[in-house]
């Protein structure tokens, strides 16, 4: 079924991730925390994706210029 446990550890990384950024996103509009629950669930996908990783990095960097303004 699984060529590797490293194929099976990708899928289950990508259904959490995923499960979590889309929890987040329906807090855009429901009340809760979607600030936070967003880049969780990337942050869970950036152990596993590269794209993930490059938002999480741009998120980082905005992040860092906001706090410099202050």
């Amino acid at each position: 079924m699984f060529k590797s446990l490293k194929q099976l550890k990708r899928i289950i990384i990508a259904i959490i991730g995923g499960t979590i950024v889309l929890i987040g996103l329906a807090l855009i509009v429901l009340p809760g925390p979607a600030f936070i629950v967003i880049p969780v669930g990337l942050s869970i996908l950036a152990t596993e994706f590269i794209w993930a990783k490059k938002i999480v990095a741009k998120f980082k960097s905005q992040l860092e210029k906001l706090k410099s303004k202050k």
